[in-house]
Parts: structure tokens; C-alpha cells; sequence
């Protein structure tokens, strides 16, 4: 059975068939072959999705796409803007600022790329950036919605590891803001000596505060999604819902932006959007239950831990792991296909499990600005028309930046547990 599950799924990859469609096809091969019928495809992959943590996933999107409509990302850009825009590199800082705002009410990278590339790649264009880096700051930027929180892959990892998803939200804002400032030091290192790269003149007082009330109820979103999860007023799951309709308040009532006619329009595109993550998660994790079932993940676990008997060679490994993983499958699978075999691996080595999470988040989120298959430079070409290698011609120094914020927090994970620890969370 895990011969077949295996080799049927790295074939079906090698057959350029997409990687959730390998490891459903894949896993549906290893239940047949180990004597499952159809009927247990169904129930498996039915009972990946089927949990009430869930729901978080297709309202968190549906909130982004909401906020987007409703000309929030536009007003934070405007906000950003009027406070360090006025500097050389000032708008590929606003970027940065913009997207890490914009990450704790859509919870996704690509969403986030896609909601501030139309508006902030023309302007850096504008003023003098060349257009590839101006797109390279942008889907490097958009990684910062998978750590930021809402995060949907924290989502995803809190129901595999069974901890707290809003704990993990705590855990993750120190570490995004680390990230954050990690790609606005390389934006500025790469920007120092390029002349063509016009500042904006400086906003006067009341040009900022009248951004800044423009830009409030934006603005105002994540501290009533997140001041509400931890004042205790409502679960992460029922926070996703209060999202969407705080956005549909705001985009119908008072930025006035969004339509009644668009309503449906913004549904379905959520719907769309939901049920391919859905699908991603039903097939990962029927191939993750035969991944178990056959044993052959506690094999691979006990391999990993016979290669050293030292904790950071370990975690070296692992890291090595994930941003290989990273370049090749999104966040959904990847948790789903390594989770099995790394989870015990850092139980033993005693690695906080919180920690671990968002190291592995991290991983991911560098992988979605890592070629072949980084999701975030797919949606910054098509949305810049550029071609991707002109793009990965720029990208290299937020990897390097990424890389460098990931190992600092592997080595001390104090970083991402202080936090919680601080706030009086249980972690472990």
C-alpha cells in the first residue's frame, strides 16, 4: 500500500498532473491497493474538511475579497503613503507597511498580492522603481499574510498539531513584523544607489490625519478581529464571520464602494476561491490517513531522527525540508504531506509545538516567492505582465532576507513564544 501510494503519487507529479490532484488520485490507488473501497475515498476525504475549525478558511477569504471591494487596501496604501513616502525607498516601504495590514484581514499571501499590486506597481513605476524589482517588493510582501495574523495556513496547522488557532495568531505577530522589517532593510540596501528613484514630497499634518481617518475603519478591522478573539468576545472560527460582515458594513454603509448588485459577484468569487483550498485539504488528507495508516510516516520519522543525535542538526534538516517543499507545493499540501512524519520528530526533540508552527508557515511563505511554483510571483506577473524570469531576476534579496529572519527564529523560537507567554497563553 505505501509503495503504491508513494510511487503512484511522485509518477502522477512527474506527468505535470497538479500536486492536490496527484495526492488525491495517489491516495484513492493506496486505499484500493490495501483492500479500502471507493466508499472509504469518500468518507476520508469528507473527513478532512469536515471540522467545525474550518469554517474560518472560506470566511476569511470570503472577508478579503469583501475589504478589497470595498476600497480598504486603496485607503491603507493612501495612509502608508502619507507617512513615509516622502523618503528615498519610501513607497517600497509602504508596500511592506500596507501588505502586513492588509495580511491581518485577508489571511492569504496571494490575496494580499493581488488586492495592492494593481495600485502600488504603477505608482513605484512612477516614481522611478525599476517595474521588475517594483513587482519583486510586492509578492515578497504578500508572504507576510501567511504569518500575519489571521492566518489561514495557521489554520490548517492548529487542526493537525490539535493547538490552540488563536494562540498560534499570537505566536505569529512578532515574528511577521520580524519579516517585515527584514524586507524593508533589503528593499532600502538594494534601492541605495539607484538614481532614478524619485521621493514624494513630504505630507504636511493634516494631509496625514486626514488619511488616517480615511483609512480608520480599515485600519480598525484587525484590532475588532483580533482584540475580539483574545478579549474572549468570540471564538477565531465565529471571528471570520464577524469579519465578513464588519466589511460588508463598512463597503455598503460607509465607504459606500461596494454595490448591492456586486454581491453576488463577490460570493461567488469566494466560493471559487474556498473550494479550491477545500479540495487541496479533502485529497491531502485522504493521502495523509493511508501516509499513516501504512506506518510508513513513523518510519520516515524514526530515519529522520537516526540521521544526528543533535537538536539544531535536526532542525537544520527540517528547515532544508520545508523550503524544498516550499518551491513546490502550497502551504495546504505541504502541511498535510509532512506534518505526519515532522510532528513526532520535533515532539521528541522538544521543540515547541507553537514554534514550530510558525517556522514551518515561514518556510512556506518564502516558498511562495521561490521559484518554480511560488504562488505569489504568479499572481505579481500576471498582474504586472512581466514574465517570471524577469521577476526572479529581482527577488533573490527578500529570500536571502527570509531566510536569514527563518534561521534566527529556528535557533531562538523565543522570538515567537515570548509573546504568548507574556499574554499568560498556555504553549506548552
Amino acid at each position: 500500500m505505501a509503495l503504491v501510494l508513494i510511487g503512484s503519487f511522485f509518477l502522477l507529479l512527474l506527468c505535470n498532473v497538479p500536486v492536490a490532484v496527484s495526492m488525491g488520485l495517489s491516495a484513492v490507488f493506496g486505499m484500493l491497493s490495501g483492500g479500502f473501497g471507493l466508499k472509504s475515498v469518500a468518507t476520508v476525504f469528507y473527513s478532512a474538511i469536515a471540522k467545525y475549525t474550518m469554517l474560518a478558511i472560506p470566511f476569511f477569504i470570503l472577508a478579503g475579497i469583501i475589504m478589497d471591494y470595498a476600497g480598504i487596501s486603496k485607503r491603507l496604501i493612501r495612509f502608508a503613503d502619507a507617512c513615509c513616502g516622502h523618503r528615498k525607498g519610501g513607497l517600497a516601504i509602504v508596500s511592506i507597511v500596507t501588505a502586513c495590514f492588509f495580511a491581518a484581514i485577508s489571511g492569504s499571501g496571494p490575496a494580499t498580492v493581488a488586492a495592492l499590486a494593481g495600485i502600488l506597481i504603477p505608482a513605484m513605476v512612477k516614481h522611478g522603481y525599476n517595474k521588475n524589482f517594483a513587482t519583486a517588493v510586492i509578492a515578497s510582501a504578500g508572504g507576510i499574510g501567511m504569518i500575519i495574523p489571521p492566518s489561514i495556513p495557521f489554520v490548517i496547522y492548529a487542526m493537525l498539531a490539535e493547538v490552540s488557532v488563536g494562540t498560534m495568531f499570537i505566536a505569529g505577530i512578532v515574528p511577521g513584523i520580524l519579516f517585515g522589517v527584514a524586507y524593508g532593510i533589503a528593499s532600502l540596501f538594494c534601492l541605495k544607489k539607484d538614481p532614478n528613484v524619485v521621493s514624494e514630497s513630504k505630507a504636511g499634518g493634516k494631509e496625514r490625519w486626514e488619511a488616517f481617518k480615511d483609512a480608520f475603519w480599515g485600519l480598525l478591522s484587525p484590532v475588532i478581529i483580533l482584540g475580539g478573539i483574545y478579549g474572549g468576545f468570540f471564538t477565531p472560527t465565529e471571528a471570520s464571520g464577524v469579519a465578513v460582515v464588519y466589511g460588508l458594513f463598512v463597503g455598503l454603509f460607509i465607504y459606500k464602494e461596494i454595490k448591492w448588485s456586486e454581491i453576488g459577484k463577490i460570493f461567488v468569487e469566494a466560493c471559487a476561491s474556498s473550494a479550491v483550498i477545500m479540495f487541496i485539504m479533502g485529497a491531502a488528507g485522504a493521502f495523509t490517513w493511508i501516509l499513516t495508516t501504512s506506518g510508513l510516516a513513523g518510519q520516515m520519522s524514526e530515519v529522520l531522527l537516526s540521521i544526528s543525535g543533535n537538536r539544531n542538526v535536526i532542525l537544520l534538516v527540517i528547515t532544508i525540508i520545508f523550503l524544498i517543499a516550499g518551491c513546490f507545493v502550497d502551504s495546504a499540501s505541504g502541511f498535510y504531506l509532512l506534518m505526519p512524519i515532522l510532528l513526532p520528530v520535533v515532539k521528541d526533540i522538544g521543540l515547541n509545538l507553537y514554534a514550530f508552527g510558525v517556522l514551518a508557515t515561514a518556510n512556506f511563505a518564502i516558498g511562495q516567492i521561490t521559484p518554480p511554483v511560488g504562488s505569489n510571483l504568479f499572481v505579481a506577473c500576471n498582474v504586472a505582465k512581466i514574465s517570471m524570469k524577469d521577476l526572479c531576476s529581482k527577488i533573490g534579496p527578500f529570500i536571502i532576507a527570509g531566510v536569514v529572519c527563518l534561521l534566527i527564529m529556528t535557533y531562538f523560537p523565543q522570538i515567537i513564544t515570548f509573546l504568548p507567554s507574556l499574554m499568560g497563553m498556555n504553549i506548552g
